[in-house]
């Protein structure tokens, strides 16, 4: 593949992706991610075989898949591993804010995309809630509910985010990452009562 058509390809993805966060996918139609990107109509059943595979496409190239990689996480204790989730999720979803909130709209939605969109991140959900058992049956951590905290430990990383919703009762500040997944961290221990074990 010539780098001109890589450069198509990316460009329709990038526009895609910014219209989709910003609109939903229902209501972008495939003329304006060309319009947006630059690129003739035809070129997305060219390339992508339609909108559909497009949004595929998106998670394909711009989707975390290595945070399961390694077998260093199948050494690492509940907490070690938690920590470890609560960082690449949070530096991910700083890094790709669109993203997320494509994601988001998906999962309030109930889209038909879902079982998709699934595929891709129940290993990494599955894993938070596993460790989370883990940690409470070493005791660990204490919290009544596993199903209950899970969803709590997951909404607190995956929505916690500034959107326009919220900016006339936040501040303004940039938050620093590395101080915002320090604090995140600190929360969500402090909330399933972590303790160290001696």
């Amino acid at each position: 593949m010539g780098s001109e058509e890589n450069d198509v390809k990316l460009r329709i993805l990038q526009a895609a992706k910014r219209l989709f966060a910003q609109q939903g996918f229902n209501a972008t139609t495939v003329r304006q991610i060309c319009e947006e990107a630059g690129a003739n109509v035809s070129l997305v059943s060219y390339y992508f075989g339609g909108k559909d595979k497009v949004f595929e496409a998106l998670f394909k190239e711009y989707f975390s898949h290595d945070i399961l990689n390694g077998d260093e996480l199948s050494r690492m204790d509940a907490a070690s591993g938690l920590k470890l989730l609560i960082r690449e999720i949070t530096a991910y979803r700083l890094r790709e804010p669109e993203m997320i909130s494509l994601l988001q709209q998906e999962i309030v939605m109930q889209s038909p995309r879902m079982d998709y969109i699934q595929k891709l991140t129940l290993p990494i959900w599955t894993l938070i809630r596993d460790w989370l058992k883990l940690g409470r049956e070493q005791g660990v951590f204490h919290f009544r509910s596993l199903d209950h905290t899970f969803i709590s430990v997951l909404g607190s990383i995956l929505f916690h985010n500034k959107t326009y919703y919220f900016n006339q009762i936040l501040g303004n500040s940039e938050e620093n990452p590395n101080l915002l997944i320090e604090d995140l961290t600190q929360f969500i221990f402090q909330a399933i009562g972590y303790e160290e074990q001696a």
